[in-house]
């Protein structure tokens, strides 16, 4: 990512400057020095600020920042300071102050002592006796609550306790002495606020947590807080302190050394060159890491004291150094430079004072909770203030620093530093900017970017207000960057003219925010304007995908219809047209009717379910189509040399194509009628396929369909009763008959022009049909289709097709039609006769199943009539292969005596002798009949004679009873039973169950033995 140059960005913003000398009512003649500074956020709307200076005084401020947005300067006047007070802590320096929030003080270091103070000043400054000689001190972020449990508070269990109770700081209990370290103990009242203090004196460490007993506020007082100490070896002439987490950087002359608050190790990290500047370190925000300064290179450490994240290097050796979320602050000489902490690249300098002013110092609330920065020359102060996000943006778009706007909204997005709302609306205001400045690629991306920017935003590049969507437009200025919309060709204008102006004054030698591109190489404004359609055409085809509501989207495809013929895009035109769209038709009727783009409007019609139009339009491209009104004028300039007749033609087709997939899904009778005609002109399948549709909800009337059909276009009334019959299942005899008669009569006609070619030619095409025939449907000739209909239904009128075919050479058509009549004698004379088709005559004798019907056929073949030969070779063939059934009597009655004797002599003999076999074998079959018959009357009587012996002890099988003297029957399987159960069961169930009609009863000696 490309990063900002300095001075592009105004990241901070100066809102006041005051001199604390006049704050105090100082005369010119004794001037303060600054000499330590500190900031303390006390509410969203006050920030605190602690100045101290060379004379021992600490000077409290009150800043107000602004709580709006701001114009650019250090003179804005909109924000706020008032003096508050001023304390004394002797004469010397102060060095440093530190805010301790948590117990409501202030600590300041002068002159190796350190002193206590409230955050309002109100109270007598209270001195920490048992500190002296201190050098830096620093402060914890730890809590109470956070320290409970862990190793300092181990430490300081058997630490020092100086209590309010005894005279303020002054030292308790016995001495003790563990591993040669001085301790004092005494137990503490416990409860309320806490904060741990390390301060650097001599070779040791002290570490201190200042407590008090309840919830403390700004006015504090001071005298309550007890001290918990403990000092700890450590290294000499300590300079600077960085506490984080469990460990405390210091930091002297010699170099940098980690000390450990858990096990009180000291390590060293890094030893400076003799040549080097003094050690400096800062705590950033969230007290994790911090700021090694080595000379101007500047080391971001951890806890451990290892290196994270890259170095940045400053121009020169900081006087002193803050921070603001995401930025490094450093001040020196009079100018505050300001560092972007991730990348290391310098984004605003700031020069306050002329070279030569001195120290100077930058300070900020160490804790992070506000975005204010302090800084300050020896003798003012001047409060700056983190501009939001939005106004970095903005400022840098008013200098027309766009390539480095969009290069901090990269920046802050991957920081996570910007909202999704703020995202957005950066994204469409850039893509505005660019728009003007003739970039559309890039302006239509930052659109595509933003998600809160609305297709109709573009509608005023487009269309001129007012216009059918001027209502749905948000008047929405954004920053008051750009200018007003207006049509696209018009920004191109203004766009052209700004970048003659430029090359202008950049010939008198004057500095421009134009294009350097645009200056050495001028854009035309049909390129321009091009390329802008085109960017549009791409945002708008892209918001169509968008959860729209539907007025925005018939202004989104209405226009993105008008920019399609702005650019004759005629294939996009269509496939928008054709697929389902918002299109509002009577915006486009006469755009797209006077620029001859008739067929996108035949499509829009059709998709807007204006069927009517739709066709009327196709039929007037369809007779039209020679003179070019279905292509575009440039297609047709450029293929004009090409057949004319040939395009004509295949662009007809195209028209009736088109028009015929409208008419397949409507179910408006009268408007398929009305164009079928047309339709069927150019194309008879197209006519059929429209016919027999089934994508249409209700089918039309088969009497209206019949009765609009051109009676030349046979093949449109034959398909179309064929689909009524045979996919439809129509049962009405009119059309089964209708159908019958429309074959028989183009046969008649295919046989009379000599087309119709005897099993050979059943596929060729029959010109009085039609020219454009499928192949599936021409499988079979007319003739076979028509045999096969005539055997396959039973609902036509047969005497009426007779009618129609009687004079003509439809032999078998009549043969059939006289079966279906019941005429056999006429269907074997054609057979027979006509045909001459033994084999089909002999079938149909079988079909008919009596033997008179041979006798017939015999007879035909021996008498034929009209003077024709006997057939005798028939004859002999019928005789050969059904003489055994016939009477032979019958049959030499029924041979001619001109009936050649050799070639009947065979076939009559093995009659005979049939007829001979099949008399003895009635005469077995009787013998063997009558025996069988002998033979059962016989074992009848048998069983009927047999005797039975019945004594005391005979039960009856079925009930158990004894016999007796009673009645009683015997069943064929020799069960016997008492006459009553003889009654229940009947004479067909025996006791055991068997029923003798359904399973027969037979003994081996009733069969026929003989």
């Amino acid at each position: 990512m490309e990063t900002l140059r300095s001075k592009d960005r105004l990241v901070v913003e100066a809102f006041v400057e005051f001199d604390p000398a006049k704050s105090l009512g100082l005369p010119p003649s004794a001037p303060l020095k600054i000499r330590a500074l500190s900031v303390f956020d006390a509410s969203e709307s006050q920030t605190l600020v602690y100045i101290g200076t060379g004379g021992g005084k600490i000077i409290l401020v009150s800043s107000v920042p602004p709580s709006t947005s701001f114009g650019s300067g250090v003179d804005s006047g909109k924000g706020a300071v008032e003096f508050i007070r001023s304390v004394s802590v002797g004469s010397g320096i102060v060095e440093a102050i530190r805010v301790l929030s948590e117990i409501g003080s202030v600590l300041l270091l002068s002159e190796g002592s350190v002193f206590l103070v409230d955050l309002l000043l109100l109270q007598p400054v209270r001195k920490l006796g048992f500190l002296k000689d201190v050098t830096a001190v620093v402060r914890s972020s730890w809590s109470s609550e956070e320290s409970k449990s862990g190793p300092l508070r181990d430490w300081l269990s058997k630490a020092e306790i100086l209590s309010p109770g005894q005279k303020l700081f002054q030292k308790l209990g016995s001495s003790i002495r563990a591993n040669g370290i001085a301790s004092r103990i005494l137990e503490p009242q416990r409860g309320g606020d806490s904060c741990f203090i390390a301060a650097a004196a001599a070779k040791k460490i002290v570490l201190m947590e200042l407590l008090v007993p309840g919830s403390t506020d700004v006015n504090s007082d001071i005298s309550n807080v007890s001290v918990r100490l403990k000092e700890v070896p450590g290294i000499d002439e300590v300079k600077t302190m960085a506490w984080l987490g469990n460990s405390i950087i210091l930091g002297n002359l010699e170099g940098y050394t980690l000390f450990s608050t858990t096990d009180g190790n000291v390590t060293p990290l890094f030893s400076l060159p003799e040549s080097s500047g003094p050690p400096q370190l800062k705590s950033l925000l969230g007290n994790k890491e911090a700021l090694m300064l080595v000379d101007n290179v500047g080391v971001i450490v951890n806890n451990s004291g290892q290196p994270v994240g890259g170095s940045l290097i400053f121009q020169y050796i900081p006087d002193s150094i803050g921070e603001i979320p995401s930025y490094i602050v450093i001040a020196n000489d009079g100018r505050m430079d300001l560092f972007r902490r991730k990348t290391g690249a310098c984004v605003q300098s700031v020069s306050n004072a002329k070279p030569g002013a001195g120290h100077c110092i930058v300070a900020n609330d160490d804790q992070g909770r506000g975005s204010m920065i302090v800084f300050a020359t020896p003798h003012k102060v001047i409060c700056y203030r983190k501009l939001p996000a939005e106004e970095q943006i903005k400022n840098l778009l008013r200098k027309k620093k766009i390539n480095e706007a969009i290069c901090l909204v990269e920046e802050l997005e991957s920081e996570g530093e910007i909202t999704k709302e703020l995202l957005s609306f950066v994204h469409a205001q850039l893509g505005f900017l660019l728009l003007f400045d003739l970039h559309f690629e890039e302006a239509v991306n930052h659109f595509l970017l933003s998600e809160t920017m609305q297709p109709p935003e573009i509608f005023p590049f487009i269309m001129r207000d007012p216009n059918l969507w001027s209502h749905l437009v948000p008047r929405n200025r954004y920053w008051g960057l750009h200018p007003p919309p207006v049509p696209i060709e018009e920004v191109i204008d203004d766009g052209l003219m700004s970048i003659q102006r430029a090359i202008f004054l950049k010939k008198a030698g004057l500095d421009t925010a134009a294009d350097e591109d645009f200056l050495l190489n001028p854009p035309s404004k049909p390129d321009l304007l091009e390329s802008a359609i085109k960017n549009i055409i791409r945002y708008l085809c892209i918001s169509r995908d968008k959860d729209l509501i539907p007025q925005v989207r018939e202004g989104v495809d209405t226009l993105l219809m008008y920019l399609y013929r702005a650019l004759d895009l005629v294939d996009d035109m269509e496939k928008l047209a054709s697929s389902e769209n918002y299109c509002i038709v009577e915006e486009l009727e006469m755009l797209l009717d006077d620029s001859r783009h008739l067929r996108t409007l035949a499509f829009l019609y059709a998709s807007k379910g204006l069927c009517s139009q739709a066709l009327i339009v196709w039929r007037i491209l369809a007779k039209n189509y020679s003179t070019g009104l279905w292509k575009d004028h440039a297609s047709l300039v450029e293929n004009e040399s090409l057949d004319s007749s040939v395009d004509s033609s295949a662009g007809s087709v195209i028209a009736a194509t088109e028009a015929s997939k409208i008419l397949q899904e409507s179910s408006d009778e009268d408007l398929i009628l009305e164009h079928l005609e047309w339709i069927a002109d150019i194309d008879q399948e197209l006519a059929i396929v429209v016919l027999t549709s089934e994508k249409r909800v209700n089918q039309l009337l088969p009497e209206n369909v019949l009765a609009s059909i051109d009676p030349r276009k046979v093949e449109i009334h034959q398909r179309y009763l064929q689909w009524l019959i045979e996919d439809q299942d129509c049962d009405d005899t009119r059309y089964h008959t209708l159908y019958a008669l429309s074959l028989a009569r183009t046969a008649i006609e295919t046989i009379e022009i000599g087309l119709e070619k005897k099993g050979n030619d059943s596929r060729d095409q029959e010109e009085n049909i039609s020219s454009s025939q499928l192949v599936e449907y021409y499988k079979y000739s007319v003739r076979d289709r028509l045999q096969l209909f005539l055997q396959a239904s039973d609902l036509y009128d047969p005497e009426e097709i007779l009618a129609v075919i009687e004079g003509s050479e439809l032999w078998l058509e009549k043969a059939i039609l006289y079966r279906k009549m019941g005429e056999e004698t006429m269907v074997l004379q054609i057979l027979a006769l006509k045909l001459e088709d033994s084999e089909a005559a002999e079938q149909y004798c079988l079909e008919i199943g009596r033997n008179d019907a041979y006798m017939q056929l015999l007879d035909l073949y021996l008498n034929p009539e009209d003077g024709k030969e006997p057939m005798f070779k028939a004859a002999v063939r019928l005789l050969h292969n059904r003489g055994v059934s016939l009477d032979p009597l019958q049959v030499l009655e029924k041979l001619s005596p001109q009936m050649p004797l050799h070639l009947a002599s065979d076939t009559i003999l093995r009659m005979l002798r049939a007829r001979v076999h099949h008399h003895c074998q009635g005469q077995i079959i009787h013998n063997i009949s009558h025996a069988v018959n002998l033979d059962a009357r016989l074992a009848k009587f048998e069983e009927r004679s047999r005797h039975v012996q019945i004594n005391d002890e005979s039960t009856c099988d079925s009930c158990r009873s004894r016999l007796g003297t009673k009645l009683f029957a015997m069943y064929p399987d020799d069960s016997v039973v008492c006459y009553k159960c003889y009654r229940r069961q009947g004479e067909s169930t025996s006791a055991r169950g068997r029923n003798f009609k359904q399973d027969a009863f037979f003994k081996p000696g009733w069969l026929v033995s003989r």
